[in-house]
């Protein structure tokens, strides 16, 4: 994988980069990476390791190449701009082969040209009549070479774009597409080469036998490939990966690093998400039968799935936050108390230092509130990040609790303020903490009956004018009183984890305010 030195990590190739990993990671292959540092116009000082760092915490790690700090693997340097005389030797022997020259055009020249093209309605760029220095005599260029007249190496392309050439993607299959004729810029006039000439290089001396990118560089391929077949060297296996778009007022776009959020992986490390979760939503649209295989193997690692070109579509998908939630919240729901507590902690560190402060104040306490509901065949799933936790939990902490109840409560408006407050008084002389949840459930109904509540809402239903309201409007009483919501957890595992000091507390509270 190239790692180019200019920003962030879009999801786009993050996806190119997972499927990169599980490709190589199938086929007992080599995932690695190379620094692309050529461009120094639009080179990012760090950008390289801020990527690696990035990819690392999704799980995507290198076997060789560019590993930040350091370099590893039997092919190196893994830096371009270090390789730069293995580059100058090719280019050498391609000069001596007649399949490259230097080219002293100006830009101003070049633009000239391209303009006069346009007005002739002429193919432009720079080519066959058009491609001027081509046919200068060696002694001419040597000698304003020496004269130290500026210059950039293009590549002598023996093509015509009125042919066709016949080429295999991994993924399309076989497709005819229009014979490159273009004389490119193979190495610019500061010595470096440009990606088109150093990836070629790169990947004949790297022994790469297999290319992952995006559907952006297929018009690309007849350059690449044209390259390989000049040099008389064997080209790697191209796979080009479908883009992956975005509805925008219902018209289909790229998914864009300046309108959409998610496109940088960063949004999804800093709100929170559990990682693996956006690498399950990325398989899910790379492989049709990746969601079938998933659902039978929840708790299997992603490593488990076997990868195919064959089952990848070929239009780009839309990217769907939504789906991303759901695999978090099945990701997360999987997890025991232990882990996901430990988890939140260490992202609540870097991204929520009040979150973070709350958790290790009584890091027990915390654990028993993530073990609501966890660990059982349906267990609860309420958060899709880690900052979805922080505000679902505040309520079991009493300044959170306090500020929470300052307002009025939102308690059912159709039962009375004295229901409510002896309901309340009786539910506190009579609740057992050594209860199960099922004996627990039925002296609630008990305590509910004496106050004219029916026990099941199927026979509050037959007879409404009997009852108060039913044991579900008991339950809100107690859930309002206990959690300032009329939404929380299971009520009893709630109890269980305030336990009999605080439970009393707010009762009496509650009855205080009322």
């Amino acid at each position: 994988m190239l790692l180019p030195q200019l920003g962030f990590l879009h999801t786009g190739s993050l996806f190119t980069s997972l499927i990169a990993r599980k490709v190589a990671s199938d086929s007992q292959g080599v995932f690695f990476t190379r620094l692309e540092d050529t461009d120094s116009k639009r080179e990012i000082v760090g950008a390289g390791n801020l990527l690696l760092k990035e990819l690392k915490a999704f799980g995507i790690e290198p076997d060789e190449g560019y590993l930040g700090d350091q370099q590893c693997g039997d092919y190196g340097p893994y830096v371009q701009s270090q390789r730069a005389n293995i580059y100058k030797i090719v280019i050498k022997s391609m000069i001596e082969r007649d399949l490259a020259y230097p080219c002293f055009c100006t830009p101003e020249e070049l633009s000239e040209m391209r303009n006069r093209q346009e007005q002739s309605k002429v193919i432009p760029g720079y080519y066959g009549p058009y491609a001027h220095c081509r046919f200068i005599p060696q002694e001419e260029a040597l000698e304003r070479i020496k004269n130290n007249e500026p210059y950039v190496i293009r590549f002598k392309s023996p093509g015509n774009h009125n042919h066709k050439i016949k080429v295999i993607d991994l993924i399309r299959g076989k497709m005819e597409l229009t014979e490159n004729d273009q004389d490119i810029i193979i190495m610019k006039s500061d010595g470096l080469p440009t990606y088109h000439f150093a990836h070629i290089v790169d990947d004949h001396f790297m022994r790469t036998n297999c290319v992952t990118r995006g559907e952006e560089w297929l018009s690309s391929l007849p350059i690449h490939i044209q390259l390989f077949e000049s040099l008389g060297w064997e080209a790697p296996g191209y796979a080009h990966l479908p883009v992956i778009n975005k509805l925008d007022n219902g018209n289909k776009r790229k998914l864009s690093k300046r309108k959409d959020p998610e496109a940088a992986v960063s949004f999804f490390i800093e709100k929170g998400y559990p990682l693996e979760a956006v690498n399950t939503y990325l398989l899910s649209i790379a492989n049709s039968n990746f969601e079938e295989w998933w659902a039978q193997n929840k708790s299997q690692s992603l490593d488990q799935f076997k990868f195919s070109f064959s089952k990848m579509s070929l239009d780009g998908a839309l990217f769907d936050l939504d789906k991303v939630n759901y695999f978090a919240k099945e990701i997360l729901g999987l997890l025991d108390a232990e882990t996901i507590s430990n988890r939140a902690l260490i992202w609540a560190k870097s991204y929520d230092a009040d979150f973070a402060s709350l958790i290790e104040s009584n890091f027990v306490y915390f654990v028993s509130i993530m073990g609501i509901e966890r660990g059982i065949a349906k267990p609860r799933k309420d958060y899709s990040t880690f900052s979805d936790i922080y505000p679902a939990i505040k309520f079991f902490y009493r300044p959170f609790y306090i500020e929470l109840t300052n307002s009025e409560l939102p308690f059912n408006p159709n039962i009375e303020s004295l229901v409510i407050k002896e309901s309340l008084n009786d539910v506190l002389k009579a609740t057992d903490f050594n209860l199960d949840e099922h004996d627990w459930f039925e002296s609630l109904k008990q305590i509910a009956s004496r106050h004219q509540f029916a026990p099941s809402g199927k026979l509050y239903k037959a007879n409404p004018a009997d009852y108060v309201g039913n044991i579900g409007d008991f339950a809100e009483i107690l859930r309002v009183a206990l959690t300032g919501s009329r939404q929380s957890p299971n009520l009893y595992y709630i109890i269980q984890v305030l336990g009999p000091e605080e439970f009393a507390f707010r009762i009496k509270y509650v009855i205080e305010k009322l």
